[in-house]
């Protein structure tokens, strides 16, 4: 019996992944759970484990290439079956080569041509059912419109899509999409393009450029940079920095930030956490302040909810899992393991839960579900002795929340100036939603049981 390998969904916003490397060759024998690929997405980097054991049959999608979540990426003869002969990996398809650019034109890099996925594409739904959408042939060569950041967000396109929908000029609303809920696929907008001519750069030239989404990574105009080249170095972005880049970047453009700071003792937790600390080691887990700031924002968020939700158009939607990812600062870049229901764990659950998934982080052994369904999230620059920062929100939530040094400082307490335990703690929050008056009072829960923790 084979069993199909597929791109693993690695976030509740991730549509694709990229393969950086295999762990296996077509022919090697695998165990259940063995890692059998590495990926990298926006949100994580992580050894995908194997579904099965048996020998690997197929590799049906290569290294370095970006492919859509559910896409069959090996095949596995299951334990008991004959081994077959190695065979060689199957090539990536043919790519569809991007007409030329104004930056092609001028000297600039061309991007390279996106591989159409390796499994066959699905077949469109009918465009009479989606009355919102027109067929892929009826919309030949019609220039792309800017959509706003809402619909952006709403349509659900991958990267890859956006990619491809730009350097194609394509409004991607004249797609008949056939993923979940009629999102546009890659395979969609490849067939799109095969179904018929796309705008040509003369087409853009005369009206189609305004109407051009905006680019989340523009290169910088030649004019702009070193004259000499050999006083500078290019490198490419990694596969995780540029998306981490582009979610970023589409964070900034979706929300409206507004950020505030506030001061918090942290002389009672740092006493705590010193009486139990050996405790907590000998029960698999750190008590940090992290794990005393978790188990505030939980309590907080159940007491002002609309820091935990997230906007879709025109509505709010109102989360009943408290759900908080922690990031985790790597060599490589940056992820986010969630905590799941942290509103029901204890100080220990949750100190436990946060040590196992930054060690298994660090060793990219994170799973799927690990860095999924976050609905807030923190984010620690004091470690690295920053006083606070203003952290950008973590797409569909609506707030997040920055964590400064924590460290001893002069304060005025009763006229007289003594030595505190001190830190600011910052909260970016999406002002489409809440607005100064919410976000502090979901700050002042937090402050209030940092200060008079009774734990």
């Amino acid at each position: 019996m084979s069993k199909q390998v597929v791109m693993p969904q690695m976030g509740e916003s991730v549509a694709e992944g990229t393969i950086v490397r295999w762990l296996k060759k077509v022919g090697d024998q695998v165990e259940r759970d063995e890692p059998l690929f590495e990926i990298s997405t926006d949100k994580v980097d992580a050894e995908i484990p194997s579904p099965s054991a048996g020998v690997l049959r197929e590799i049906n999608v290569q290294e370095g290439a970006t492919v859509p979540i559910d896409t069959v990426v090996a095949v596995i003869d299951e334990a008991g079956d004959a081994a077959p002969s190695p065979a060689p990996a199957k090539k990536p398809q043919a790519a569809v080569p991007a007409p030329p650019s104004e930056s092609t034109a001028s000297g600039a890099a061309a991007s390279k041509p996106t591989p159409a996925p390796s499994s066959a594409p699905a077949s469109p739904r009918s465009a009479a059912s989606r009355p919102d959408r027109a067929s892929p042939r009826a919309a030949q060569g019609s220039l792309a419109k800017p959509w706003s950041a809402a619909e952006s967000r709403q349509l659900r396109l991958s990267p890859v899509v956006r990619k491809i929908a730009r350097e194609h000029h394509v409004d991607v609303r004249n797609i008949a999409g056939s993923g979940d809920a009629g999102r546009v696929t890659k395979s969609d907008i490849l067939a799109y393009l095969e179904a018929g001519s796309p705008v040509t750069p003369a087409a853009r030239e005369s009206g189609g450029a305004q109407g051009a989404p905006l680019e989340l990574l523009p290169r910088l105009p030649p004019s702009l940079l070193p004259s000499d080249p050999s006083t500078f170095e290019r490198t490419p972005m990694t596969v995780m920095r540029r998306k981490i880049a582009e979610h970023m970047v589409m964070s900034k453009r979706t929300s409206p930030h507004v950020h505030s700071a506030f001061e918090i003792d942290f002389g009672r937790v740092d006493a705590i956490r010193k009486a139990k600390k050996a405790e907590y080691e000998k029960a698999g887990g750190k008590l940090t302040y992290m794990s005393f700031i978790t188990k505030a924002c939980a309590e907080a968020l159940k007491a002002v909810p609309v820091v935990n939700s997230s906007v879709d158009a025109a509505d709010v939607i109102y989360k009943k899992d408290i759900n908080i990812g922690i990031a985790v600062a790597l060599e490589w870049g940056l992820i986010v393991p969630v905590v799941k229901g942290a509103d029901r764990m204890s100080l220990l659950e949750i100190s436990q839960a946060i040590s196992d998934l930054a060690s298994r982080a660090r060793d990219k052994k994170l799973k799927p579900e690990d860095v999924q369904g976050g609905t807030f999230t923190i984010t620690n620059p004091g470690v690295f002795g920053a006083l606070f920062g203003m952290p950008i929100i973590s797409q569909p939530q609506v707030a997040i929340l920055g964590v400064g040094a924590v460290e001893k400082r002069p304060v005025v307490i009763d006229d007289a100036v003594t030595v505190a335990l001190r830190a600011y703690m910052t909260i970016g929050y999406d002002h489409r939603v809440i607005d100064g008056a919410v976000a502090d009072q979901f700050m002042q829960h937090v402050k209030k049981k940092i200060e008079n923790w009774t734990e």
